[in-house]
């Protein structure tokens, strides 16, 4: 059942690799399975059936390992299939009747023994067993003679071996499988393989010997190659017979020789130009020459013919012989205008030539011979076509023509490239550097804006881009570096805006805003007001721009980490320096902080940049907020008092983080939060103002000028909160109270607030409760008055009148016990005034 199961997973396998259901790899893997399960299945005596279909398995699983690169597993199988052989030829041998039916067995058995080896020789190859190899194709050999028609298969596996070691460099085992090859090519005409075959084992072999060792082996190699051509001509073969004379060092006569058996054969052009370019690049020009001449003779009718002049110019320019080669480019010109025009395809190879050589002498800096090399190009197009390498040719000569200060000429040759190819940013970019040359700033102005457009509208087809990706950048790169060369800050502004804004190079764009920001600033100090206001607006743009492209998704390989960190805080530094040189402009000032914020948030945040963060949402709060008490609309005190509260929200999160880095005990963060918030909740009228100040109210530590401003905030218009700065003037005078030496003045000053938003000026009907809690009032003020020095006399002549005010105001609605008690609380303030006293006695 076992052996059942084997072989028909063996069939199902060539099935369905014959159906392509499985793959080589697979179908070996299926074949290993099946072949050991067969083996395992073997009996002590098995018949002639199992034995043969044993070897027909292991030979095949041997050869399907060999096949998909994995010889060493072949060998176990090879094996099997010799054993399996011999097995098969003793069953035979004690089978037969006499010497004949041996003789039919033995015949029968070397067909498979043949195979067997043949694939050993392949697995030992593959695993680099040269000796092994060696010895199973001998013995592959020897046994030709009774397999005469294996001939053919022998002498390609040995070739196929002498292609392989040749690829991995073994040149002498190489020349071995390849002389065998041959040697076996040839011992039986009738079954050999054809002279073609025989002399391409002949050509390996003499490149074999050529590049194993040239001058050691050299006979050998000139001998194969001979071979090689007697046996079958061939381009190859003379080519390489020229190539081993050439390496050789052989004798002038020696290679004319060897070259004048070409040209009794049909070879082609390219062949010709090929051996012609051999000979030349060798050092060979006599040779070389005179075989271009005789090539030139063969092939005088062919369209082809300009290759062999063009191949003259080559070889003339490489050799630093101009004048020549000017000459036989001037004799292509005539041929041009006289019925003799290359074709087209020889033609654009002649213009790749004269640009190639103009181009040196311009990197040179010889700008003359450079416009001679040129011009021979020019010669080739006709008056008024129009044609885009004819664009780029007179561009080149517009800049041979700047350097040479002929700048009449360089404004012919951009005319002549405008009409050509109009919307081309290296047209603009000629047009461009004449401007700045000429000192014309308008001009230069117009077609850095020009370059601009064009580079926008290639960045956005992204089908057919007009030019690289990058290329409108570094156009206008390269136009911000000459202007600033030529000392032209208009237009280097303007053409590194338009490179910020367009480059997609991270580095490129920072470095242009850096440079603008530079440039601007070192303008500012000296400009009026209209214009400063105007640079002021573009800092701010370009300050935005970075922060944008810092916000984008970056890689390592557009923006590394550190770099963006560096920028990041290049350009928030820039930011928080800028807010504070303008802060006579509160809005600018704003604006530059809040961004110098945000840039900081693109930096690792550690100590400092948490302190600047901080500071800058402060002082982005502060300003809204004094812009907000301003004379201004109401919508726009709003507007102004809302982002002063997004600054503050941002600013505790910030805030929040920096107390964790150590210890802010002496720092007022906290109560300017506190009080700008208040402010702007206050004016906002906003429904969580008397949650904030619950807080307020809790905190034991609160100053009292912290309370006394918050009183004020309360009722500082649009604000009205009387309840509220009553509760924070009442905190404020308990604290005055605790302190141990009480500070006259500003009790004063505080109980002042506190009595003026409680009994107010003119209001004769109050509450009994209110005039009570007052009356408490004058009373702190009379124990503090006793018991300190330095009380303002002013404050006391005020509490003296108020109080006798109110008994006044008492009397005249008819509460006269009231209005005694009142008019007595004021006498008692009369003692305490020093020299007002007698005034008011």
């Amino acid at each position: 059942q076992v052996e059942e199961g084997a072989i028909s997973l063996w069939n199902w396998a060539v099935t369905k690799h014959m159906g392509s259901v499985i793959n080589d790899e697979q179908r070996a893997k299926l074949r290993f399975v099946a072949c050991r399960l067969v083996c395992l299945c073997e009996g002590s005596d098995p018949p002639e059936g199992t034995i043969r279909r044993q070897i027909l398995m292991s030979m095949k699983t041997g050869k399907g390992w060999i096949d998909i690169g994995k010889a060493d597993l072949a060998d176990e199988f090879l094996e099997i299939a010799l054993n399996s052989i011999e097995k098969l030829y003793t069953k035979l041998r004690k089978g037969s009747d006499g010497e004949a039916d041996i003789h039919v067995h033995k015949a029968d058995v070397e067909k498979d023994l043949f195979k067997v080896l043949s694939y050993q020789a392949e697995s030992a190859v593959a695993q680099g067993h040269f000796q092994k190899a060696v010895m199973c194709v001998q013995r592959c050999k020897d046994m030709l003679m009774k397999l005469p028609k294996e001939t053919c298969y022998l002498s390609i596996l040995c070739y196929n071996f002498g292609v392989e070691t040749y690829e991995r460099k073994k040149y002498e085992q190489s020349s071995f499988w390849l002389s065998q090859s041959y040697d076996i090519g040839k011992m039986d005409m009738k079954y050999s393989v054809g002279k073609e075959m025989r002399a391409k084992v002949l050509r390996l072999l003499a490149t074999a010997y050529f590049e194993w060792d040239c001058k050691q082996y050299l006979d050998k190699a000139l001998k194969a190659i001979s071979l090689a051509n007697e046996e079958n001509l061939h381009p190859a073969g003379f080519f390489l017979k020229v190539k081993i004379l050439l390496k050789s060092g052989a004798s002038d006569e020696e290679i004319n020789s060897a070259v004048a058996e070409f040209m009794h054969h049909e070879l082609s052009l390219d062949f010709c130009l090929n051996a012609a370019k051999l000979l030349l690049e060798n050092g060979r020009e006599s040779v070389g020459f005179d075989f271009l001449n005789s090539v030139a003779g063969r092939f005088e009718s062919s369209p082809d013919l300009g290759k062999i002049t063009l191949l003259y110019i080559e070889f003339l320019l490489q050799n630093k012989r101009e004048l020549l080669a000017k000459q036989k480019v001037e004799e292509i010109i005539i041929g041009h205008y006289t019925g003799k025009q290359l074709l087209s395809e020889t033609l654009n190879q002649l213009h790749i030539i004269l640009w190639d050589t103009a181009a040196k002498h311009y990197e040179a800096k010889n700008y003359s011979e450079a416009l001679h090399w040129y011009n021979y190009s020019v010669s080739f197009y006709t008056p008024g076509q129009i044609d885009q390498n004819l664009a780029k040719l007179q561009r080149n000569m517009a800049s041979c023509y700047l350097h040479l200060k002929e700048v009449d000429k360089a404004k012919e040759a951009v005319k002549e490239a405008e009409r050509c190819d109009p919307n081309s940013i290296f047209t603009q970019f000629s047009v461009y550097k004449i401007a700045v040359m000429e000192d014309d700033t308008d001009k230069a102005v117009e077609a850095v804006i020009e370059m601009g457009k064009l580079a926008e509208k290639s960045s956005q087809c992204e089908d057919k881009p007009t030019v690289d990706e990058n290329t409108g950048s570094n156009l206008l790169s390269l136009a911000a570096q000459i202007a600033l060369e030529n000392e032209q800050q208009v237009v280097a502004i303007k053409a590194l805006e338009y490179l910020s804004e367009h480059s997609r190079d991270c580095r490129q764009v920072f470095a242009a805003l850096k440079c603008l920001v530079r440039l601007v600033l070192s303008k500012v100090v000296v400009e009026d007001e209209e214009k400063r206001n105007k640079d002021i607006k573009s800092m701010l743009t370009y300050l935005t721009l970075a922060h944008r492209k810092l916000a984008e998704p970056f890689t390592e390989e557009n923006l590394a980490r550190d770099i963006r960190t560096f920028e990041a805080h290049w350009f928030r530094k820039v930011a928080w320096n800028l807010a504070v040189q303008f802060k006579d402009c509160p809005e600018k000032m704003r604006d530059f902080f809040v961004l110098s914020f945000k840039l900081s948030q693109f930096c690792p945040s550690d100590k400092a940049v948490l302190i600047a963060q901080k500071t800058c949402l402060l002082m982005a709060a502060a300003i809204d907020l004094e812009l907000g008490r301003q004379q201004v609309t109401s919508s726009e005190q709003m507007e102004f008092l809302t982002q002063a509260l997004q600054h503050l929200q941002a600013c505790k999160e910030v805030w929040k983080v920096l107390k964790l880095t150590g210890d802010f005990a002496k720092d007022p963060t906290d109560t300017l939060l506190l009080l700008y918030e208040f402010e702007a909740k206050s004016k906002l009228n906003d429904p969580t103002l008397n949650s904030l100040m619950e807080s307020v109210w809790e905190q034991p530590q609160i100053e009292v000028k912290t309370l006394e401003i918050i009183a004020s905030l309360a009722m500082e218009p649009p604000a009205r909160y009387p309840v509220l700065c009553k509760k924070a003037l009442q905190g404020a005078l308990n604290l005055h109270r605790k302190q141990t030496a009480t500070d006259a003045v500003k009790f004063s000053k505080c109980l002042h607030s506190l009595i003026n938003l409680s009994l107010p000026t003119g209001v004769t009907d109050l509450d009994a409760c209110v005039l009570q809690e007052v009356w408490g009032y004058f009373e702190d003020a009379l124990s503090v008055i006793s018991s300190t020095d330095g009380y303002p006399e002013m404050e006391i002549l005020w509490l003296m009148t108020r109080a006798w005010n109110t008994g006044i105001f008492q009397y005249t609605i008819g509460k006269y016990k009231e209005a005694e008690q009142w008019c007595g609380l004021g006498m008692r303030f009369l003692n305490h005034l020093g020299s007002l006293k007698k005034t008011y006695e």
